[in-house]
């Protein structure tokens, strides 16, 4: 019935992972810019936990360099010590499945 089926493995592929992670990682970055702007003019706020989202689905080194770069959330220890713990986590994640 349906002849032009799609195998997992056709998706789940390194180059589509690549793809989903600088995405994720441009997109973290650029809400914790957004998240600093709206803290300077006073406005509504990104929430913490939207942010520890992003970087929980794989955006830990965008979160990190948004987080210095525009000098938000620093003084967080939960931001300073989660987001990195975060990605290495990921990272030792990544390795394991890649071994």
């Amino acid at each position: 019935m349906f002849s032009n089926t799609i195998n997992l493995s056709q998706i789940l592929t390194i180059q589509n992972f690549v793809i989903y992670i600088v995405i994720i990682n441009l997109i973290t970055f650029l809400t914790m810019w957004l998240d600093k702007k709206k803290a300077e003019k006073g406005k509504w706020r990104i929430s913490e936990k939207a942010l520890f989202t992003l970087v929980l689905l794989g955006g830990g080194l965008g979160g990190i360099l948004g987080m210095y770069t525009f000098r938000h959330k620093t003084k967080k220890m939960a931001f300073v010590i989660g987001f990195p713990l975060i990605f290495i986590l990921e990272v030792i994640l990544v390795c394991v499945c890649i071994l």
